[in-house]
């Protein structure tokens, strides 16, 4: 059984768009209704810090779910950067993932967790939890390539870092998924000097995993690169 669990969140107040929009790597006005997106906040260094299922229910109404393992910190960070704002965040409860073709829906309706994982991660939906926290950027998880990373919305913490990166640079690694034998690597584990493990679980025998990795150093490894869906298998550089 697989030790990956959710908590989901409200966000409620006149203030909860503004507020999320400072916050957020995504462009918070823009979000269609009552759809789950996946975003980030990123600490300063332009690095995910928190990785969040975002579902605007209206402008003054968001549901937000996170890793259980990232819950209390985050609601500490809503309170610490959002006392002086017109919202509450209130805790729901424990909540369930699925799959809903590229993005992940949840409920308080008990799933298969450990199924979830898998097609999580092959659908290329990357996750954050604290074992990687700090650890990616945006761009290098194939994040704007999900619709969530806006590179034109205004500040955001970690903002000149991420679009620093996106208007004046290619990143050197991103995104890939892959299938080998033997032991499940750690979450962080380095495979070699440029695969870097981001998700990962038991599958057929072996493993599959999510891996920020240079395509070259790939080829040095004993695995099996599968495709990505079409919408993440892209150059994650900006077109020129």
């Amino acid at each position: 059984m697989s030790g990956l669990a959710f908590s989901s969140f409200t966000l409620v107040g006149v203030d909860a768009l503004k507020f999320l929009q400072g916050q957020v790597t995504v462009n918070v006005e823009a979000l269609t209704e009552n759809i789950t997106q996946y975003t980030a906040i990123c600490d300063l260094k332009g690095r995910i810090h928190f990785g969040l299922w975002l579902k605007k229910q209206n402008p003054e109404e968001f549901e937000i779910v996170t890793t259980q393992d990232q819950a209390e910190e985050f609601a500490k960070h809503i309170q610490k950067y959002g006392a002086f704002s017109k919202m509450k965040l209130e805790k729901v409860g424990q909540v369930f993932p699925t799959i809903n073709g590229s993005t992940t829906d949840f409920s308080a309706i008990e799933t298969d967790v450990s199924a979830w994982e898998v097609a999580a991660i092959q659908s290329g939906q990357a996750y954050i939890d604290q074992a990687i926290e700090g650890v990616f950027q945006p761009q290098e998880l194939r994040l704007h390539q999900r619709n969530g990373v806006n590179y034109d919305k205004g500040c955001y913490l970690g903002q000149e870092v991420v679009a620093r990166l996106w208007f004046k640079a290619k990143p050197k690694a991103w995104l890939h998924v892959i299938q080998g034998i033997g032991t499940v690597p750690a979450q962080g584990e380095q495979l070699n000097k440029g695969v870097q493990v981001v998700n990962s679980t038991a599958f057929e025998n072996g493993f599959i995993a999510l891996v920020v990795a240079r395509p070259e150093a790939l080829e040095e490894l004993d695995v099996t690169v599968l495709d990505l869906p079409e919408s993440l298998s892209g150059d994650v550089a900006r077109p020129q």
